[in-house]
């Protein structure tokens, strides 16, 4: 996985205060347990982020690259290009920072059955 240009412990960090004054881009890039049919299960449950291959838009955008934009590459081929069956990529959106987490939680569980908790942004967290 890539690095976070917004940490001090980042070696983009001083590029990223000079060019990025105003903040840090929202691309963000995970591994969900249970590999390339969990990623798929997350794509088709999610309800307010778009599956689709583009990123930077105002709304939230989704992918899972092994089972859409790289899936006529061999396994290999993927791997060699830095996709592995568990990667989903995010271009989080303008929409409330609730909805957001909360689409992601309801669809991360959709894809691996586990239970999960919402942070709330003021530190609450509450069951779901």
């Amino acid at each position: 996985m890539g690095e976070l240009p917004g940490l001090e412990s980042s070696k983009y960090y001083e590029r990223a205060r000079k060019y990025l004054p105003n903040g840090k881009g929202a691309l963000v890039t995970f591994g969900i347990k249970g590999g390339y049919e969990a990623g798929r299960k997350l794509i088709d449950a999610v309800k307010l982020f778009s599956l689709v291959a583009n990123i930077g838009d105002a709304k939230s955008l989704i992918i899972h690259p092994a089972s859409t934009t790289h899936r006529q590459l061999s396994s290999q081929e993927q791997l060699d290009t830095g996709v592995t069956p568990e990667l989903v990529r995010l271009s989080v959106g303008i929409e409330d920072v609730r909805d957001i987490i909360e689409d992601l939680a309801q669809a991360i569980e959709a894809a691996n059955g586990a239970t999960h908790t919402v942070a709330e942004p003021a530190g609450r967290e509450r069951e779901k």
